[in-house]
Formats: C-alpha cells, structure tokens, sequence
C-alpha cells in the first residue's frame, strides 16, 4: 500500500512538472541551440548554430517555436534574427550570450526584425563585453569616431514581450526599439558603469504603444532616452542610476523628424543621476512639437537637474547661441517630483524663445537642497504655466 501511493505521489509530481514545463513554453516545440552545434564554452563561436535553430524556427507552421540557450555562456558574434516568420517565436535566454572583444565598425550585435508575437525571456544575460571597445568611443570629440554595435534592437517588432532578461556592459546603447509597436518590457536589468559613454539603456523612436514595467537600469548615459516619432510610451516603477536620467530628445537635430507625445513616467526613482526627468532640443530650424507628458510619483535622490527643459541643447559645445529652437513643447504635467536635489538649481524650464513652451504645470515639487549656497532655487524662461501645491523650491511660473 505505502509503495503504491509513493507511485501515485511520483506520477503527480511528474504529471505537474510536464505541465508546468509546458505552461511555460506556450505549448511549444523546444529547439535547443546545442541540438544545431552551439557548444556554450564561452569561446567558441556559436553563431551558426544560432542562426540555425532561428532558420528552423521562423519556417515552423505548426505554432509557437521555443529557441533555448540554456545555462552556459555562448560567444555570439554580430547575429541579425529576421522575419516575418510563420509562427510565433520565444527567444528562451537561460544562461549568457557573449559579444566578442572590439566589434569596432559594427553597427549591431543582437538584432530581430520584421517580428510578430516575439519574446524575449529566460531570466539570462546579454553580456556585449564592452570594456573592450569603450577606449575607441571618442565621438564626442571626433565626428568621424568609429561605429561601436548597439546590444540588442527591435526594429519593425510588434506585439512583443521582453521580460525578465539582464544586459550587460554593452559597447553601445543597451537596446534600441525601433519602428515597433505594442512592445512590453518588464522585470529588465540593465548594468553598466557611470563612465561607460553611450551605454543608454534603452532608445526608443518613431515607435508606439511601448511600456517599460519595473525595470532596474544603471548606466553611464540615458537611462531611457525617447527620440523623435514616439507615441503612447509608459514608463512605470523604473529605478534609475547611475546615468543621465529619462530623457525625451534630443530632438530638433535632423530633417523629417516627428513629433513626441503621450509619454507618461510614473512610480520611478532616480539616485546618483545628471539630470532627472529632462526634455532636450537642438537650437535649429527643424520644427516638430512635444506634447502630452505627464511625470507623476517621481523620488529623486542627490539628482542633479531634477527637472530640467533645455532647449539649447549643446553637449560638446561649439552651438550657434542666437539661434532658437524650433521645437514647440506644450501639456507638461510635474505631479509629485520629490527628493533630494545635487545643484542648487533644482527646477530649470530653459524654453525656446521663437515657441515658447506652454501649459507647463507643476503640482507638488518637494525638491530639497543642502549647500552653502542656500536653499533650492527654480528658473523659467519663456515659459507659461502654473504651479499648485507645494512649491520647494519656489515655482517660477
């Protein structure tokens, strides 16, 4: 008796591991990369195999796909993953994906294209091994500075979920979403160290319907950065630092950019950054509007710039100061922006005096200063708005 209900107790057990397994999977076929020749010993190049297994995966009708790399460390060089495929496909990361050393003169690592229904999943990591290539980024002094790969794209993916997966040290920006729709990342961890230039973590544009769920970014430039043609973004309970902040722009740069609205960043904390919640345009002819942004729930720790509008946007210096930008900003909403602020200057609104920006409202900004110059300070220039609330430091509007 005591044996045959020990048999009863495995089957179950057995019974519920395969339906979690298969629960997991979507109901999927599994095609583990090792089965197409990837060895996972960190050094030899598994590319092949990987191109492979997505090859099989993209021409499979009969469902959803499952592309599993378990838990070793596969050396990856440049991989592009390009639909549109007859099926769904799960991008299963357990274990790391590896760039090779240098990459200098690439322009991606890790790309899909042309996606529908992608995951992206595995609690793994996207290592792009960028202490390797960072000493040839001086393109803040160089115009003609070498292309370094961004880590991982999403371009004309749509109705896609990345979840749950590490990037690491990329040579470039992290990730990089473009011309997708209807994308959710969640439960993202993105690391790289303050110094590392031009590691943002994710860039989104000319993209829409785009969420960024309780995500943990830490980098040595944007943490989010939304560039031109992006509609409908939310970003929520994002924790931020190091880096520059979350940031729309810079805009105003190249011809046939378009307009940005409906951003929302809700529930964040920022610790250790340059700026906080910043808005970024180029002094230039190029006209386009911002409009429809909300900031709401947002703690800043030892920010500097926590809310910062500059549209004399000018990084390496050099600019045309009597230009203005054309740049239209307009329904910017700061709800509840509290915490701690690096500067003294705490609130800047720095507008475009040929578009003044307008419908700028604060309510309830509890920025604190602690320096020997005195208390916190705002500024506005051709700006209209209110503010309601309270007011630390003292609105400008």
């Amino acid at each position: 008796m005591e044996s045959r209900l020990l048999s009863v107790s495995c089957f179950i057990m057995l019974f519920l591991v395969l339906v979690n397994e298969v629960g997991a999977l979507g109901g999927g076929r599994v095609l583990d990369v090792r089965k197409f020749g990837a060895v996972g010993d960190g050094k030899s190049d598994d590319s092949k195999a990987f191109q492979d297994a997505f090859a099989n995966a993209c021409s499979y009708t009969g469902g959803r796909s499952v592309i599993l790399i378990p838990k070793l460390t596969f050396m990856v060089n440049s991989a592009e993953f390009q639909g549109p495929c007859k099926g769904p496909i799960e991008f299963r990361l357990q274990g790391t994906m590896k760039a090779p050393a240098g990459m200098v003169g690439q322009e991606n690592w890790v790309a899909f294209r042309y996606m529908d229904r992608l995951a992206v999943t595995g609690g793994g990591t996207f290592d792009g091994f960028g202490e390797s290539a960072w000493p040839y980024n001086d393109c803040i002094k160089n115009t003609k500075c070498s292309r370094l790969p961004i880590s991982f794209r999403l371009h004309f993916v749509n109705n896609s979920v990345i979840r749950g997966i590490r990037s690491l040290n990329s040579k470039n920006f992290h990730m990089n979403i473009f011309m997708s729709n209807n994308i959710e990342l969640s439960g993202i961890t993105i690391t790289a160290p303050a110094e590392s230039p031009n590691t943002d973590g994710i860039h989104i544009g000319n993209s829409e319907d785009i969420k960024i769920l309780n995500s943990n970014i830490a980098t040595g430039d944007d943490c989010i950065s939304l560039g031109p043609g992006n509609r409908n973004i939310l970003i929520n309970s994002v924790k931020c630092g190091p880096g520059h902040g979350i940031s729309i722009g810079s805009l105003g740069k190249y011809e046939g950019e378009t307009d940005v609205s409906g951003i929302t960043v809700r529930r964040c904390m920022l610790t250790g950054t340059d700026n906080g919640l910043r808005v970024k345009t180029w002094a230039s002819d190029i006209e386009l509007k911002v409009y429809n942004i909300t900031y709401d729930d947002v703690v800043m720790n030892d920010v500097y710039n926590p809310i910062l509008i500059e549209q004399q946007y000018c990084p390496s210096g050099g600019c045309d100061n009597s230009k203005a930008s054309s740049v239209q900003i307009q329904d910017v909403r700061f709800n509840n922006v509290r915490g701690t602020s690096k500067s003294q200057l705490a609130v800047k609104l720095q507008c475009s005096s040929k578009y003044p920006c307008s419908n700028v409202n604060l309510t309830n900004i509890n920025l604190t200063y602690q320096g020997p110059e005195g208390p916190g300070e705002a500024s506005c220039s051709n700006v209209r708005g209110s503010a309601s609330g309270i007011e630390k430091p003292k609105a400008c509007l």
